[in-house]
Formats: structure tokens, sequence, C-alpha cells
């Protein structure tokens, strides 16, 4: 099993959750942030640490959420890895309650 990182994470991408990582799973997109679904032990670190609530437990990923699991394996797939926690972008706040954000994901 794996942990997914879900739609609430893009333009927020906090990285409070790439600290924690035992197993530097997490990968690092222009918006967004995602996890390797190989490489995650399921220990559960990360989805405590997410200030948006972002990442989920692959058997408690929301219906709506679902295509995020095939995202997070293919995006993990192209983005760089990211081990060090970084600043937020600048206007994250202004994100964190916007809902439907799947349009503004990036590459």
């Amino acid at each position: 099993m794996t942990f997914v990182v879900a739609e609430s994470c893009i333009k927020c991408k906090y990285t409070d959750c790439v600290e924690v990582c035992p197993v530097d799973c997490f990968y690092e997109g222009p918006n967004i942030l995602v996890i390797h679904p190989d490489e995650c032990i399921d220990c559960a670190l990360c989805e405590p640490e997410c200030p948006v609530d972002a990442i989920f437990s692959e058997d408690e990923l929301p219906e709506d959420q679902q295509q995020f699991l095939e995202l997070n394996a293919e995006l993990a797939e192209v983005f760089p890895n990211i081990t060090e926690m970084k600043g937020a972008p600048d206007d994250a706040a202004e994100w964190e309650e916007v809902k439907d954000k799947l349009q503004y994901l990036e590459r």
C-alpha cells in the first residue's frame, strides 16, 4: 500500500511532509508534490504533517480523488526527488481553501 498526494497540494506545495519521510519517496513538480508508490513504505509519518490535508492512505483516498493514485505514480517517474523542506510558494495560503484545482496542475 502507498500514501497519495491529492488535489489539495496543488499550488500550495508545502514540504513539511518531505522532512519526515524516512525513504525519500517524495517528488517535486512545479506546483505539487507526489509520492512514488513503489518507494513508499506506508509508514504514515507524512500524513499528519500536511497542513492542507492533501495526503491520504491509498485505501482512504476519497472517491473524487482516485485519479491522484495514478497521477502520483506517473509524475513520480518524471519529477525530481525532493529530500529537504523548502519554503512554500508565496501565494500558497491563498490556495489552501480553493477546490477543484486539478485544472491548475503543472507537469
